[in-house]
């Protein structure tokens, strides 16, 4: 037995004839198998009775403090170098508790949405994780989907480590998975992989209340913290919010929207409860964007003097919905919509239902089943919708239409309540975040994503701690023309943030997109351009980050404009053509780019043909832009947008 063993076991003994149920909780994201950041202060923290002492040994270091009123306790110890396995021996007048197994090294956390979600099992190259050998001195750890209003104090159950292999790796993240696992190689030092991502997300969703206002957002921190207290008025406001912004869009005066009588809609029938994409109407195969849906009902004098409940079933993706032209209620989450209909809505005889659905992706609508839709009185009538329904395309582009802050993946800190703040202050080694596609549409990325860094980064106490930034991958139908694109607003976002903080970086994947899946299947490269950016942002590696990046542009005298580059390996290359494709230049007005001739000359990029004044270029700035610069380390050059002097 060792002396340090020895140390902490009677550091521990007056815990042991101590009933395990009084034992204190152990709160965080440590667990039994768990990877401790190595050359930074430990903390553990968790609860136990108000007003003891509780004690933490690790690796022969004790340290304690006292419990305050509501029983929470964090105790500190001095940083530590890369080893293990060892245990955290937590002990209290109360009881006692043990984590077993525990490594010091480095702590990776992976978070974003679906391209960040997708696991290895679906995803390319699966094979070597599901054959190849697993790795001990990789932890990995998945935090459960959780949605709250408030920030959680502790997980609601113990977070579950386990060591790299067929079994644990298959069904994690591909793209943090492969990044934590390079990473093993190069920093030959256990490491830890933390692993909380939705599939969907907007970043708001995983900013917290200090995040919300330093991004400009406090009406919505407002708002979420008033449907923790009174959600029907919360509720108002976020309606009337809804109603004024499609008068908005859409120039409807007021009481002619489509949720009142006097809409004029090409109202259709409904063919059939499902996906509206199983319709078989041709407009709809491939349709993202809003349907309204309209039902009609009588009801007689005894139900219309009730209050009632409206079942929907579930929506794909957001609703909002309207009785005479009234709100009852929306949401943009997953679950089947239930919502409360107040005494004074019905009215005798004749009442609409009008519904309308928003989708970005994939499948939409209202797929039922049938018998699920249906109103539901005080008394215990009940009236079915499930038939009669009519519905109405919307075929012009309106934005993202306004979610609900306490929705699930589209809320103000839902996720970050749940699923981020319960983690604790224990350190870190970098963040890893993949996430931009569900926000293309809403202005003020830049904005929010520099919030929530500096939001998290307080949370685990490390004001310099590295983010490296996925960009978005090509998706859609290959650009034939300059366009305006949400796509190319978020990448060159996620590149400004990065260059303006000094302690973060761009993962470029734009040219691993597919455009026809919104999830490209080659996410071993995504994650190898992600430790390189590790390797250089928390290890210090001589290698640059991100690839290229441009730097300035430069006028000619005859026209020509010069883009200077750094961070390029070798030179700048251009494959299968002598020219380089994707750059524009522009005047100052959107709608203004134009193609133009460029080409590879050493580090730099020279575009000749200038024929009307340019003010700014912008390379790659398509939602799926064809790109072929390279450097000699085939990394690619990033999308941008750069002013001209």
């Amino acid at each position: 037995m060792t002396r340090n063993r020895i140390a902490a076991l009677a550091f521990a003994s007056a815990a042991i004839a101590v009933p395990a149920a009084a034992a204190p909780v152990i709160g965080g994201i440590l667990g039994d198998h768990a990877v401790i950041q190595r050359g930074q202060p430990i903390v553990v923290e968790g609860t136990a009775t108000p007003g003891e002492t509780v004690a933490v040994a690790l690796n022969g270091v004790a340290r304690s403090s006292k419990t305050d009123r509501e029983g929470q306790f964090r105790v500190t110890l001095p940083p530590m170098i890369a080893g293990g396995p060892y245990e955290i021996i937590v002990s209290a007048p109360s009881g006692g508790k043990m984590l077993r197994d525990i490594l010091i090294g480095d702590v990776f956390l992976c978070s974003g949405q679906s391209n960040m979600e997708a696991s290895v099992e679906r995803m390319q190259e699966s094979n070597e994780a599901r054959y190849g050998p697993g790795d001990d001195q990789l932890r990995l750890v998945t935090i459960p989907h959780r949605v709250e209003l408030k920030p959680l104090g502790t997980l609601a159950d113990r977070p579950i480590w386990a060591p790299a292999g067929p079994q644990t790796s298959l069904p994690f993240s591909a793209a943090c998975f492969y990044m934590t696992k390079a990473l093993r190689k190069s920093a030959k030092v256990p490491i830890g992989a933390i692993h909380s991502s939705w599939g969907g997300s907007q970043i708001g969703a995983w900013m917290g209340d200090d995040a919300q206002r330093a991004a400009g957002r406090s009406s919505e921190a407002d708002l979420l913290k008033l449907y923790d207290k009174d959600p029907a008025a919360a509720n108002r406001m976020v309606a009337a919010r809804w109603e004024t912004w499609w008068r908005q869009k859409s120039g409807d005066a007021a009481g002619h929207e489509p949720w009142h009588d006097g809409a004029a809609l090409a109202w259709k029938p409904v063919p059939k409860v499902a996906y509206y994409n199983a319709w078989g109407d041709p407009k709809l195969d491939q349709f993202l964007g809003m349907l309204w849906y309209r039902n009609q009902m009588t009801l007689t004098p005894a139900q219309a003097r009730q209050t009632a409940t409206i079942l929907l079933g579930p929506v794909d993706d957001a609703d909002q919905t309207w009785i005479n032209g009234k709100a009852i209620g929306g949401s943009s989450n997953g679950e089947p919509r239930v919502y409360h209909v107040p005494a004074g809505t019905f009215v005798a005889g004749s009442n609409v239902v009008t519904v309308s659905v928003a989708n970005a992706y994939a499948t939409g609508g209202m797929p039922g089943p049938a018998s699920a839709m249906k109103l539901i009185f005080a008394d215990g009538s009940e009236v079915p919708l499930g038939d009669g329904w009519r519905y109405a395309i919307v075929d012009r582009k309106l934005g993202t239409t306004p979610r609900a802050p306490w929705d699930d993946i589209t809320g103000a800190g839902t996720l970050y309540n749940g699923m981020i703040a319960p983690l604790g202050h224990s350190a870190l080694a970098g963040v890893a975040w993949y996430q931009g596609e569900s926000d293309t549409d809403i202005p003020g990325y830049a904005d929010r994503l520099k919030a929530m860094m500096s939001e998290w980064r307080g949370q685990f106490g490390q004001p310099a701690l590295p983010f490296a930034i996925a960009s978005l991958s090509a998706y859609g139908k290959p650009a034939t023309a300059p366009q305006e694109s949400g796509w190319g607003y978020i990448r060159d976002a996620q590149r400004r943030v990065a260059e303006q903080d000094g302690h973060a970086a761009v993962a470029i994947t734009v040219d691993l997109g597919d455009p026809k899946d919104i999830h490209p299947g080659e996410k071993h490269e995504v994650g190898q351009r992600l430790a390189r950016a590790m390797q250089s942002l928390v290890y210090g590696d001589a290698i640059s980050a991100s690839g290229p990046r441009v730097t300035t542009a430069e006028r000619s005298p005859d026209g020509t404009i010069t883009l200077h580059f750094t961070d390029v390996a070798g030179a700048l290359h251009t494959r299968s053509a002598t020219m380089a494709t994707g750059f524009e230049l522009c005047a100052a007005a959107p709608g203004t780019c134009r193609y133009v001739t460029a080409r590879a000359a050493g580090r730099d990029i020279v575009l000749t043909g200038e024929t009307k004044p340019a003010t700014r270029v912008r390379y790659a700035y398509a939602d799926y832009p064809v790109v072929n610069v390279v450097d000699d380390t085939d990394l690619p050059i990033g999308p941008f947008e750069i002013a001209i002097p």
